[in-house]
C-alpha cells in the first residue's frame, strides 16, 4: 500500500516576508563583505575617450554600500527574526488534545496528531535549523512523504509510515535502513518529518525508529508547511540531496532494494 500524499491547513503567515527571513538566517545567496581596492600602480590611459554615444541606463540604481549588502536584509532585526519564529512553533507544537497511541497509528494518515512523541522529542524549525547548523554533527533527515519538494540533505521513506506491528517486514526494513544511514551508531539524531501537524505518516516512521532503540529521534511535526513558510530552500528528489551543513553525510540508497 503506497500512503497518500495528506494536504493540511497552511501555517501562520510570518511577519516578513520569506526570502528576507532566509537572508537573514544565512541561507540566501552570500554576499561579500570585502571591498575591492583600486591598485596604486593603475593609471588612466591617454587614449581613453568618453563615447559620444553612451547614454545613462534609465534602470540603473546606486549600488548600496558593500557594509549594508553584507548586513542582510534592512529593518529586519534579529528580534524581529526571533519573534517570526517562535510564532511559528506556537502553530507547530499546537495541542489537538489527542492521545498518543501505544502502539502504530492505524488510522487515516490525515488528521490531528499528538503534541508529544513517547521515547523522542518533538523539535521545531527554529530547533531543527540550530541542529541542522552545528559544526560535526551528523544528523540524518528522513522525508516520509512521497515525491515532492524535499528538505536538503532528506532521504525518502514514505513506506516507513506504513501501520503494522514492530515485527513486520516494515520494520525489518526500516531497521536495514536507519543502520546503513547511521552507520551503527544509535545516538545520531534522526530527524522524521511529512506534511504539518496534521500528518500521521512520521509520527509512524519515528514510532518505528524509538522501538528499534535509537536514543535521538526527533519528530518535526510542522514538516515541510512549516519549513516552507520559514522560507527555507528545499530541493525535489535528488536535488533535495545537496548539503545543507557539511557534518550531514547520510549513506545513500536508503532502503533501496527492500519493499515492504
Amino acid at each position: 500500500m503506497k500512503p497518500a500524499h495528506p494536504t493540511s491547513r497552511s501555517a501562520p503567515t510570518l511577519r516578513m516576508p520569506a526570502l528576507l527571513l532566509a537572508c537573514a538566517l544565512g541561507l540566501g545567496p552570500a554576499a561579500s563583505s570585502a571591498q575591492v581596492q583600486p591598485s596604486p600602480y593603475a593609471q588612466p590611459s591617454p587614449y581613453a575617450q568618453p563615447s559620444p554615444y553612451a547614454q545613462p541606463s534609465p534602470y540603473a540604481q546606486p549600488s548600496p554600500h558593500p557594509a549594508q549588502r553584507s548586513a542582510g536584509p534592512a529593518g529586519v532585526s534579529p528580534g524581529e527574526i526571533g519573534s517570526a519564529f517562535d510564532a511559528l512553533a506556537r502553530w507547530e507544537r499546537r495541542d489537538f488534545g489527542v492521545a498518543a497511541p501505544s502502539g502504530l497509528h492505524d488510522g487515516a494518515f490525515h488528521g490531528p496528531t499528538p503534541s508529544q512523541l513517547p521515547g523522542g522529542q518533538v523539535i521545531t524549525t527554529k530547533g531543527l535549523l540550530a541542529l541542522l547548523q552545528q559544526p560535526g554533527m551528523p544528523t540524518v533527515v528522513v522525508h516520509v512523504l512521497g515525491p515532492g519538494p524535499m528538505l536538503p540533505r532528506a532521504i525518502a521513506a514514505p513506506w516507513a509510515a506504513q501501520p503494522g506491528s514492530f515485527d513486520d517486514p516494515t520494520q525489518q526494513q526500516l531497521a536495514q535502513a536507519l543502520q546503513q544511514a547511521t552507520r551503527g551508531a544509535a545516538d545520531v539524531p534522526l530527524v522524521f518529518y511529512c506534511a504539518s501537524p496534521q500528518c500521521w505518516m512520521s509520527y509512524n516512521a519515528a514510532t518505528r525508529a524509538v522501538r528499534l532503540g535509537y536514543r535521538n529521534v526527533l519528530w518535526y511535526r510542522g514538516g515541510l508547511a512549516a519549513w516552507q513558510q520559514a522560507g527555507l530552500p528545499t530541493g525535489q528528489g535528488s536535488d533535495a540531496a545537496q548539503p545543507y551543513a557539511a557534518s550531514a553525510q547520510p549513506a545513500r540508497g536508503f532502503g533501496a532494494g527492500v519493499r515492504p
